[in-house]
């Protein structure tokens, strides 16, 4: 049992004063945590789980900044939706 508290512990006073906003390598510390959680529980491969969740949540990160990025720049230049929420059936 106390194996498991003191990387824990060392995890969490590594990440106390990290910004996660502005961190290099987005996403990678939460899939790391999970993945590593997830190798544990499947068998003490705790290391390979933390390396393939930083992987997958950064990769997911980056996913996500980019449909961010287009959605922002797909955007017209009025402001208005396409549809204004009008009814749509002409009589």
């Amino acid at each position: 049992m106390r194996s498991i508290f003191i990387p824990a512990a060392l995890v969490l006073a590594l990440t106390a004063g990290v910004d996660t906003s502005t961190a290099l390598a987005a996403g990678c510390l939460k899939g790391a945590a999970a993945g590593g959680l997830a190798g544990h529980l499947a068998g003490h491969h705790a290391v390979l789980g933390a390396g393939a969740g930083c992987v997958i949540g950064h990769h997911e990160a980056n996913k996500q900044a980019h449909q961010q990025s287009t959605q922002n720049s797909g955007s017209g230049s009025s402001g208005a939706p396409a549809n204004s929420g009008g009814n749509s059936v002409s009589r």
